[in-house]
Protein backbone atom coordinates (compact mmCIF):
# COMPACT_ATOMS: atom_id res chain seq x y z
CA UNK A 1 0.00 0.00 0.00
CA UNK A 2 0.91 3.95 -0.94
CA UNK A 3 1.13 5.94 2.73
CA UNK A 4 -2.10 7.09 1.74
CA UNK A 5 -3.55 3.65 1.52
CA UNK A 6 -2.18 2.52 4.64
CA UNK A 7 -3.98 5.48 6.27
CA UNK A 8 -7.66 4.89 4.79
CA UNK A 9 -6.75 1.02 6.24
CA UNK A 10 -5.83 1.96 9.62
CA UNK A 11 -8.62 4.65 9.96
CA UNK A 12 -11.14 1.49 8.61
CA UNK A 13 -9.36 -0.79 11.54
CA UNK A 14 -9.02 1.78 14.20
CA UNK A 15 -12.00 4.33 13.92
CA UNK A 16 -9.60 7.58 14.74
CA UNK A 17 -9.30 9.96 12.35
CA UNK A 18 -6.61 11.36 13.96
CA UNK A 19 -4.06 8.49 13.97
CA UNK A 20 -4.51 8.04 10.48
CA UNK A 21 -3.83 11.80 9.88
CA UNK A 22 -0.70 10.91 11.46
CA UNK A 23 0.19 8.20 9.98
CA UNK A 24 -0.68 9.94 6.53
CA UNK A 25 1.19 13.31 6.90
CA UNK A 26 3.39 12.78 9.86
CA UNK A 27 7.44 12.43 10.08
CA UNK A 28 9.02 9.00 9.26
CA UNK A 29 10.33 8.37 12.90
CA UNK A 30 6.60 9.07 14.19
CA UNK A 31 5.22 5.55 13.31
CA UNK A 32 6.52 3.90 10.24
CA UNK A 33 9.89 4.38 11.48
CA UNK A 34 9.35 2.13 15.05
CA UNK A 35 6.72 -0.25 12.61
CA UNK A 36 9.67 -0.72 10.20
CA UNK A 37 12.79 -1.54 13.06
CA UNK A 38 10.63 -4.23 14.63
CA UNK A 39 10.13 -5.90 11.55
CA UNK A 40 6.32 -4.89 10.75
CA UNK A 41 6.47 -2.70 7.63
CA UNK A 42 9.22 -2.83 4.46
CA UNK A 43 9.61 -1.35 1.63
CA UNK A 44 7.27 -2.75 -1.83
CA UNK A 45 7.27 -1.91 -5.19
CA UNK A 46 6.67 1.73 -5.71
CA UNK A 47 4.25 2.83 -8.49
CA UNK A 48 6.10 5.60 -10.47
CA UNK A 49 7.25 8.08 -7.68
CA UNK A 50 5.08 6.39 -4.86
CA UNK A 51 6.77 4.84 -2.32
CA UNK A 52 4.78 1.88 -1.29
CA UNK A 53 4.96 -0.39 1.59
CA UNK A 54 4.27 -3.93 2.88
CA UNK A 55 5.00 -6.17 5.55
CA UNK A 56 8.03 -8.16 5.69
CA UNK A 57 6.69 -11.86 5.11
CA UNK A 58 4.35 -10.87 2.20
CA UNK A 59 7.75 -9.48 1.02
CA UNK A 60 10.98 -11.89 2.01
CA UNK A 61 9.88 -15.60 0.74
CA UNK A 62 12.30 -17.25 2.89
CA UNK A 63 12.24 -16.72 6.76
CA UNK A 64 15.64 -14.43 8.29
CA UNK A 65 17.64 -16.89 10.34
CA UNK A 66 17.48 -16.29 14.15
CA UNK A 67 20.36 -15.46 15.75
CA UNK A 68 21.76 -13.72 18.91
CA UNK A 69 22.08 -10.28 19.03
CA UNK A 70 25.85 -10.14 19.28
CA UNK A 71 26.31 -11.94 16.31
CA UNK A 72 23.57 -9.54 14.81
CA UNK A 73 25.34 -6.68 15.54
CA UNK A 74 29.11 -7.94 14.60
CA UNK A 75 26.98 -9.13 11.19
CA UNK A 76 25.85 -5.31 10.95
CA UNK A 77 29.13 -4.56 11.84
CA UNK A 78 31.14 -5.94 9.22
CA UNK A 79 28.44 -5.07 6.64
CA UNK A 80 28.67 -1.72 7.05
CA UNK A 81 32.72 -1.37 7.09
CA UNK A 82 32.70 -3.25 4.07
CA UNK A 83 30.34 -0.70 2.39
CA UNK A 84 31.38 2.36 4.01
CA UNK A 85 35.16 1.92 5.11
CA UNK A 86 37.13 3.46 6.59
CA UNK A 87 34.92 5.13 8.96
CA UNK A 88 35.03 6.70 12.61
CA UNK A 89 32.95 4.96 15.58
CA UNK A 90 31.02 8.37 14.73
CA UNK A 91 30.43 6.86 11.60
CA UNK A 92 28.71 3.71 12.63
CA UNK A 93 26.54 5.95 15.47
CA UNK A 94 25.16 8.44 13.32
CA UNK A 95 24.59 5.20 10.44
CA UNK A 96 22.96 3.10 13.23
CA UNK A 97 20.40 5.90 14.40
CA UNK A 98 19.89 5.92 18.24
CA UNK A 99 23.51 4.53 18.71
CA UNK A 100 26.34 6.02 20.27
CA UNK A 101 29.62 6.15 19.94
CA UNK A 102 30.59 4.25 22.94
CA UNK A 103 27.91 1.44 21.50
CA UNK A 104 29.69 1.55 17.82
CA UNK A 105 32.98 1.47 19.88
CA UNK A 106 31.98 -1.98 21.30
CA UNK A 107 30.95 -3.48 17.74
CA UNK A 108 33.88 -2.26 16.11
CA UNK A 109 36.18 -3.98 19.18
CA UNK A 110 34.40 -7.14 18.83
CA UNK A 111 35.02 -7.87 15.73
CA UNK A 112 39.32 -8.12 16.93
CA UNK A 113 41.28 -8.79 13.94
CA UNK A 114 38.51 -8.53 11.53
CA UNK A 115 39.57 -5.49 11.47
CA UNK A 116 42.55 -3.31 11.61
CA UNK A 117 43.01 0.59 12.10
CA UNK A 118 43.98 3.58 9.26
CA UNK A 119 44.40 6.51 10.39
CA UNK A 120 43.67 9.56 7.81
CA UNK A 121 44.31 12.76 7.20
CA UNK A 122 44.37 15.26 10.04
CA UNK A 123 45.25 12.37 12.43
CA UNK A 124 41.56 11.15 12.47
CA UNK A 125 41.45 7.13 12.93
CA UNK A 126 38.99 5.14 11.29
CA UNK A 127 38.66 1.37 10.61
CA UNK A 128 38.67 -0.88 7.98
CA UNK A 129 37.54 -4.49 7.25
CA UNK A 130 41.26 -5.82 7.35
CA UNK A 131 40.62 -7.98 4.31
CA UNK A 132 39.52 -4.60 2.65
CA UNK A 133 42.39 -3.17 3.16
CA UNK A 134 44.86 -5.36 2.30
CA UNK A 135 43.05 -5.11 -1.24
CA UNK A 136 43.49 -1.08 -0.91
CA UNK A 137 46.58 -1.47 -0.46
CA UNK A 138 47.36 -3.26 -3.67
CA UNK A 139 44.76 -1.16 -6.01
CA UNK A 140 46.43 0.85 -8.69
CA UNK A 141 44.18 4.12 -9.50
CA UNK A 142 42.30 4.39 -12.50
CA UNK A 143 40.71 6.77 -14.45
CA UNK A 144 37.07 6.85 -13.74
CA UNK A 145 34.44 9.36 -14.81
CA UNK A 146 30.17 8.46 -13.95
CA UNK A 147 27.03 10.12 -13.94
CA UNK A 148 26.14 8.46 -10.39
CA UNK A 149 22.72 9.17 -9.39
CA UNK A 150 21.00 10.91 -6.29
CA UNK A 151 21.01 9.16 -3.14
CA UNK A 152 23.82 7.55 -4.61
CA UNK A 153 25.38 5.26 -1.27
CA UNK A 154 29.03 6.93 -2.20
CA UNK A 155 27.64 10.46 -1.25
CA UNK A 156 25.40 9.25 1.77
CA UNK A 157 28.65 7.64 3.43
CA UNK A 158 30.48 11.03 2.96
CA UNK A 159 27.94 13.00 3.73
CA UNK A 160 30.05 14.07 7.03
CA UNK A 161 33.35 14.21 4.86
CA UNK A 162 32.03 15.49 1.92
CA UNK A 163 34.96 18.42 1.96
CA UNK A 164 37.45 16.05 1.18
CA UNK A 165 35.91 15.04 -2.37
CA UNK A 166 35.02 18.38 -3.38
CA UNK A 167 37.04 20.81 -5.24
CA UNK A 168 35.71 24.23 -3.25
CA UNK A 169 32.83 25.35 -0.86
CA UNK A 170 29.81 23.17 -3.06
CA UNK A 171 28.25 20.96 -0.12
CA UNK A 172 25.11 23.05 -0.81
CA UNK A 173 24.92 22.04 -4.73
CA UNK A 174 25.36 18.05 -3.01
CA UNK A 175 23.44 18.21 0.00
CA UNK A 176 20.16 20.52 -0.52
CA UNK A 177 17.31 21.11 2.11
CA UNK A 178 14.88 18.42 3.02
CA UNK A 179 17.54 15.91 2.75
CA UNK A 180 17.92 16.07 -0.71
CA UNK A 181 21.08 14.50 -2.13
CA UNK A 182 21.86 15.82 -5.59
CA UNK A 183 23.17 13.03 -8.54
CA UNK A 184 26.63 14.30 -9.06
CA UNK A 185 29.39 13.81 -11.60
CA UNK A 186 32.42 11.48 -10.07
CA UNK A 187 35.51 11.93 -11.80
CA UNK A 188 38.45 10.10 -9.94
CA UNK A 189 36.13 9.33 -6.90
CA UNK A 190 36.19 13.17 -6.32
CA UNK A 191 32.92 15.33 -6.77
CA UNK A 192 33.47 17.30 -9.78
CA UNK A 193 29.67 18.67 -10.90
CA UNK A 194 25.66 18.14 -10.59
CA UNK A 195 23.66 16.72 -13.40
CA UNK A 196 20.10 16.48 -13.86
CA UNK A 197 17.85 14.93 -16.68
CA UNK A 198 14.24 15.44 -18.51
CA UNK A 199 12.93 13.17 -20.80
CA UNK A 200 11.04 14.89 -23.51
CA UNK A 201 9.23 12.77 -25.92
CA UNK A 202 11.64 10.53 -27.85
CA UNK A 203 14.83 12.55 -26.52
CA UNK A 204 16.38 12.50 -23.36
CA UNK A 205 18.14 16.10 -21.76
CA UNK A 206 21.39 15.69 -19.82
CA UNK A 207 22.89 18.85 -18.18
CA UNK A 208 25.49 18.57 -16.42
CA UNK A 209 27.22 21.67 -14.01
CA UNK A 210 30.80 21.11 -13.49
CA UNK A 211 31.70 23.02 -10.71
CA UNK A 212 35.59 23.71 -11.56
CA UNK A 213 36.91 23.34 -15.55
CA UNK A 214 37.37 19.96 -16.28
CA UNK A 215 39.14 18.18 -19.15
CA UNK A 216 38.53 16.80 -22.51
CA UNK A 217 38.60 13.35 -21.56
CA UNK A 218 36.20 13.79 -18.64
CA UNK A 219 33.77 15.04 -21.31
CA UNK A 220 34.27 12.37 -23.12
CA UNK A 221 33.85 9.63 -20.60
CA UNK A 222 30.75 11.88 -19.05
CA UNK A 223 29.39 12.16 -22.72
CA UNK A 224 29.45 7.99 -22.99
CA UNK A 225 27.67 7.71 -20.09
CA UNK A 226 25.02 10.40 -21.16
CA UNK A 227 24.70 7.64 -24.22
CA UNK A 228 24.39 4.62 -22.05
CA UNK A 229 21.03 6.41 -19.74
CA UNK A 230 19.77 7.19 -22.91
CA UNK A 231 19.72 4.23 -24.04
CA UNK A 232 18.66 2.84 -21.29
CA UNK A 233 15.36 5.07 -21.45
CA UNK A 234 14.56 4.43 -25.13
CA UNK A 235 15.30 8.15 -26.04
CA UNK A 236 17.59 10.02 -27.95
CA UNK A 237 20.40 12.16 -26.14
CA UNK A 238 20.69 16.04 -26.12
CA UNK A 239 23.48 16.69 -23.62
CA UNK A 240 23.82 20.22 -22.40
CA UNK A 241 27.49 21.67 -20.51
CA UNK A 242 26.81 24.71 -18.00
CA UNK A 243 29.57 26.17 -16.72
Amino acid sequence: MTREELAHEVRHLTGSAKFAANLAYGGWSTILKPAAMTGRLCFGPSIGQRVRFTHLRTWVTMSAPQMDSQTATASVTRRFLSAYGPATYHDLARWWSGSGTVTSRQWITALGEEVCPIELGGGVQSWMLTSDAHEAREFRPQRSVRLIPAFHQHLIGASRHAEHLLPGNFRSRVYRPQGWISPVLLVNGLTQGVWRHKVKGSCVEVFIEPFVEVPAWVRRAAEHEAERLAVFLGGKLILAWKS
